[in-house]
Parts: structure tokens; sequence; C-alpha cells
């Protein structure tokens, strides 16, 4: 996906480091993303999130709240109100980039940030928390006995997840003051909250309470065992396709027309793992399915495999051609349903010289009050599918390499 990365000004006048993911094709919403606490825009959720909503036409604004990441300042000086000043601001910069936010999704204390700040971004329609505090204090009970010295001293080290992190006394004073149950009571926008049950930092129990004090349209799904910080990749690829299905809900995802020549528009198809052969196979902004390979071969089995696709193909012509052709005729066709098996031929088996042959072994079952005669026309119809003929006259693949 394309990426531009930039600065914008945050609540201190700092500047803070943004990555701002944008779809391949045509642009049909943007989305603000929010990230935990003392995380960053890069951790591993908001990117599998943020691939998944630009293959939806939703571009992605990632930002490192003030202190974090690449952005300037200190963090120990922030606190939770500063953190929604920031996105607010950055809400902001997307609108006078003719880009305002539809979509707000914000994860852990980034979710509850999200909601504080939601009524004051105009343009959002709907808002997704991953793993929200109710109670945005919440976060200081993993401060242990850092929590007094940060009290008597005004500043203290806290172990999060084994990073040492600074934190201020402003920022325990402010979210311990801070409450949303009024900014989800009137968030006059549809909500999605996300949580897991085992989540072992914050527990489930401020789902409920989130969902409850919202008014609908509201929706709640569990990431079942999912932890925290949504870390294993399932478990974000579970999270990233709940978003974007139920986003398409909420905000209007018309895509324009496909340019003359193209009717069907563009496949695409994006490593979804670096680590194996997930990918993420996009038809358009509506349609979204899993490419992988077995375990046996390095893969996580989570998808069809190359040769699946090309035989799931061939099958849909097929049936598709079939039930035109009975339709047409007026023939009692009830089901058709189709197998497909691959398997590569040796050449000498194959009568094809010395080059090897894929060949496709078919079996079609039809379902009706069908004479002879009909059963065997509709055989012949079958080879005349689309697929098929290309399949087996062959195709020309150009290749060119993008700029």
């Amino acid at each position: 996906m394309p990426t531009e990365r930039f600065t914008f000004k945050g609540h201190s006048g700092h500047d803070l480091a943004a990555r701002l993911d944008l779809p391949e094709g045509a642009h049909l919403a943007t989305a603000l993303f929010a990230h935990c606490f003392t995380c960053g825009k890069d951790i591993a959720a908001a990117r599998r999130i943020a691939a998944r909503l630009t293959g939806e036409g939703i571009a992605v604004l990632r930002f490192d709240f003030t202190g974090l990441g690449h952005s300037e300042g200190e963090f120990q000086n922030t606190s939770f109100t500063s953190n929604v000043e920031d996105l607010v601001l950055a809400a902001e910069t997307l609108s006078a980039r003719g880009m305002a936010p539809a979509l707000l999704v914000g994860h852990s204390l980034g979710g509850a940030a999200i909601l504080k700040a939601a009524r004051s971004i105009p343009s959002a329609q709907a808002v997704v928390t991953i793993g929200a505090p109710f109670d945005p204090g919440h976060v200081t009970h993993n401060f242990g006995d850092a929590l007094e010295t940060i009290r008597r001293k005004g500043a203290g080290e806290v172990d999060l997840g084994g990073r040492k992190v600074t934190i201020g006394r402003s920022f325990v004073e402010d979210v311990a003051g801070a409450a949303l149950s009024e900014d989800i009571g009137h968030l006059g926008r549809a909500l999605l909250v996300l949580h897991a049950p085992r989540d072992a930092v914050v527990g489930i129990d401020n789902a409920t309470r989130i969902f409850t004090a919202a008014r609908h349209p509201k929706s709640f799904v569990t990431l079942d065992d999912a932890d925290h910080l949504v870390s294993r990749g399932a478990d974000a690829e579970y999270a990233a396709a709940i978003i974007a299905a139920w986003a398409q809900r909420y905000l209007d995802l018309r895509p324009p027309a496909p340019p003359p020549g193209a009717p069907e528009g563009v496949t695409r198809v994006t490593e979804a793992d670096r680590n194996g052969f997930l990918q993420d196979v996009m038809a358009g902004p509506l349609h979204h399915v899993l490419a992988d390979e077995p375990e046996s071969y390095g893969g996580t089995d989570r998808g069809l495999t190359p040769y699946q696709f090309l035989a799931a193909g061939l099958g849909a012509c097929t049936s598709m051609t079939i039930r035109m052709y009975a339709r047409r005729k007026g023939w009692p066709l009830d089901q058709v349903a189709v197998d497909i098996r691959h398997d590569r031929v040796h050449a000498q088996d194959a009568g094809n010289g010395d080059r090897p042959l894929d060949r496709f072994r078919r079996l079609i079952r039809l379902e009706g009050a069908l004479d002879a005669e009909q059963r065997a026309r509709l055989l012949e119809i079958a080879d005349k599918c689309p697929v098929h003929r290309t399949l087996e006259h062959g195709a020309t693949v150009e290749t060119e390499l993008q700029a």
C-alpha cells in the first residue's frame, strides 16, 4: 500500500510523526487510528488493521503520540487530555487535506481517548475500540509500586511489559479524573467494541460497561483468547476483518465505476505475513479472501492455495455456465455441484512431449428431473465455460515493475 510520512503539530507545538496509508485503488473514506498506551503507530495490530482497511478503500492515519516513537516532546509531560488533544489535531490535519476521518479506531488507552475525542471530530461516523478501558484511570493499576514514587517525586520509571517508561504526576492526576460515561452516552456515532475475555491487562468488564453506556447503533464482538496487544497474527487478522466488514454498514463506501477496459476492476494480492506465505486477496472494496500454503509447506493453512483458487475459478465458472443455459432453456435443474481435482501429469503419460501438463479433473453433479438428452447437453455446455477455455487455450501474462 502507498504510504506518506509527514509531521503535524501536537498539543504542545511539537512535531508528531504520522504515517498515512493509502488505498492503491479508489479512496472511499479515511480512518484515524489511536495506538495503545506507550506503544506506537507501528505496533503489529495497527499495521494489520491499516492493511485491511486500505484494501477496502479506506485510508488510515497512524501517528505517535507526543514523546513516543518518532514524535517530539517528553512523554512524562503528557496526559490523557493531551492525547485527546493530539487526536483532534490529527483529525484537523486530515480535514485540511480533504480527508476528514469518518472512522475512528482506538486500541487500549487509545480507545478511551478516541471515545473522549469523537464528539470533537464532526466528520466521524463510526467508532471502534479494541481492549479499551471504561475508566482511563485503569491504566495506573499497571504502575505498581512506582505509583507512590510518581506522586511523591513528580515522575517515576514504570516497567510496562519489559519496557522502562517515565510517567509524570500530571498524567496520573489527569487520567484519574477522566470520565467517559457522558462521552459514550452522547457519542452520536455507531460503536463497535472489540475485547478479549482473557485480556489480563484490561478486563472484559470494561467492554461491558462501555457497551452498556452506549446508545444504539452499537455492536460487541469478542476476540476470544487474544492477548491485550492482539499480538498474534491470526487475532489481528480477525480483528481487522471484523472492523472492515462492520465499517461498510456505517460508512458510504460505494466505489466509483471501474475504468474502461477493466470491468471487474483490479484483483490485488498483498503479503500479510512476511514470515510465512499468508496473502490478502482483495477484489474491489467488497470482496476479501486469504491465500496460504499448508503447514507442511511452511504456511499456516489459513486460506486456499493458489492452485485451489484456480480450481475454484474453474468450478464456479462451470456451475454458472450450466445454470445460465438451463435457466434460458427452462429446464428443471434443481442443483449443480462441481468437484475439481488438480494434479501434474508426467509428460509421457499425457502425450505432451517433454512438457509436463497440469490436469484438472472435473466431476459434475446435476440434480433435477432432467432426461438423458438434457443431461448430455449440459455436460457439453460445461466445456464452454470461459475459464475452461482459458485453461485449454492458454493465456498471456504481461508483467512490469511499478516505479
